[in-house]
Parts: structure tokens; C-alpha cells; sequence
């Protein structure tokens, strides 16, 4: 699955309320929101990479928002993780996200800016940091610029756009388009498949969404979930296999369901 994101896994923003009573202003008075959702997938996708093989994977996220502020903890169990991938197989917790945000909005401009530390098993930790701008209109064009600052400095860029459509007053159909542009600042963190002494460079991956979000009750939420995942260019698919299990793999099917209670 399109970790979930990045527009950042489980992310939520806090919300802010305006008073006004009689003429006399009032301050915004802030909001505490929590969320938890634990997601059942048949593959785990990042940005094109395949990090699960013929495995369920068990994604569970938590967030806490106050007053545009958010703290997120996201992590990925793979139940039968693969020697092809990691050093060791089995019932594997093999990675967990912690994201710090702030979100806010300005008439039809929507912002997000944040840290995030990625800490993985089997390969070095690393860290981003992040600004997303969208814009409040039809298919919700959002533009979200990430800055690996650590293990493997350099951009990436995704411009994502999604449409809900209301079926009844429970459900919705969710749809969810995404394209990307991958560059590292040497060759040494990735090198371009067709010239290993420079730098890779490409549009990288993009991935298609569809999903039916149902309220079961007021504050919990069922989402059936599928995705599309595939490379955009010839480098990027080079990259994409030789990362695969089998290397023969840059495009994926893989869905699954996801539970999420709000607070």
C-alpha cells in the first residue's frame, strides 16, 4: 500500500473554532482530537518499492491533534516477512514512523508542514522533513515536497489528487490519483541505472486509489481499500526491480481494509 502516503501515514490535523458572542470578539478556542486505525493489507508499497512479498501486512496508526499540531506513530508488522527482503523471515514488526505536523489553512489554501523519523529494521534510520500545499478545489490538487535530510539525502516530489463521492449518508467512493519525481543528490545513495556514475533522477512512481469509507458508527469507520502502483519512467523501473524480491517486479495490485476509531 501507498504508504499511506506520505501525504504522511494517518495524519490528522487539529481544528479550530470561532466564537463570537454578541459583538464582542472571542479567541478560537482549541480543539484535542485522536485517531487510531489499524489497517490489514496484502502487500506493503512505498513509493514504488515493494517492501512485503506474498505476506499480510498489519499497519496500525495513532494521532493526536491540538490546535493544528499532530503526532502521529505509525507502524508495519509483516506477518511472513521474506529472506529476499530483510536478513531474517518470519512474524516480523519492521518499521515504525513517527511524524510531527502542523496544518493549517488560508481561504482556499490548505498547508502542512512537518518532521518525520523513520525507524526501520535491517537498514539505517532516516529522516524527512516535509511542506504540502493544496488548494480547496474540484479533485483537490496537492502538491507535497519531502527532504530526506539523513540516510539518503535528497527530494521527493508528489502532486496528489482525490475526489470523494457521497453514495449514502454512511458510505463514499474515495478516489485517489498520485504522480511523483524522484531525484538523490548523488549516486552514491542511488545511481542511475543507465549512467552509474551520476545520480538517479525520474519521474518515479505513481499510484491509483479506490476506496469505500462506511460509518458504521459515529466515530468508527470501515474502508475497503485497493491500489495501483506502478513506475513512471524506464530509470524508475530498473530501480523498482532490482529493489523487488524477485527482480522483475514496478508494478503492483494490492489492497486490504482498514478500522479506524476518531476521539
Amino acid at each position: 500500500m501507498e504508504k499511506k502516503q506520505w501525504i504522511p501515514r494517518g495524519l490528522i490535523a487539529g481544528i479550530f473554532t470561532a466564537i463570537t458572542l454578541g459583538s464582542l470578539p472571542c479567541q478560537a478556542a482549541p480543539e484535542l482530537s485522536a485517531d487510531a486505525t489499524v489497517g490489514l493489507y496484502s502487500g506493503y508499497i512505498w513509493r514504488g518499492y515493494e517492501l512485503s512479498k506474498d505476506s499480510v501486512v498489519i499497519q496500525p496508526s495513532v494521532t493526536v491533534g491540538y490546535n493544528g499540531f499532530a503526532f502521529n506513530l505509525w507502524g508495519n508488522l509483516d506477518t511472513d516477512q521474506s529472506t529476499d527482503l530483510f536478513s531474517e523471515d518470519g512474524n516480523k514488526w519492521n518499521e515504525t514512523d513517527m511524524t510531527i505536523s502542523y496544518d493549517g489553512s488560508y481561504t482556499l489554501l490548505n498547508y502542512s508542514v512537518g518532521y518525520i523519523y523513520y525507524a526501520l529494521e535491517g537498514i539505517n534510520d532516516t529522516q524527512e522533513i516535509y511542506l504540502s500545499l493544496g488548494l480547496d478545489l474540484p479533485a483537490s490538487p496537492t502538491l507535497s515536497i519531502y527532504r530526506d535530510i539523513d540516510a539518503a539525502p535528497g527530494w521527493y516530489i508528489a502532486l496528489d489528487l482525490s475526489h470523494s463521492i457521497n453514495l449514502t449518508e454512511e458510505l463514499s467512493l474515495d478516489l485517489g490519483a498520485k504522480l511523483s519525481y524522484l531525484v538523490v543528490d548523488d549516486e552514491s545513495t542511488l545511481a542511475d541505472p543507465s549512467d552509474p556514475s551520476s545520480e538517479y533522477s525520474d519521474f518515479h512512481d505513481a499510484v491509483f486509489s479506490v476506496s469505500l469509507p462506511y460509518a458504521v458508527a459515529e466515530n468508527i469507520t470501515i474502508t475497503p481499500e485497493l491500489y495501483y502502483s506502478f513506475a513512471l519512467g524506464s530509470d524508475a523501473k530498473d530501480v523498482m526491480e532490482n529493489a523487488s524480491a524477485d527482480g522483475n517486479d514496478s508494478d503492483f495490485f494490492y489492497g486490504g481494509v482498514s478500522a479506524s476509531l476518531a476521539f
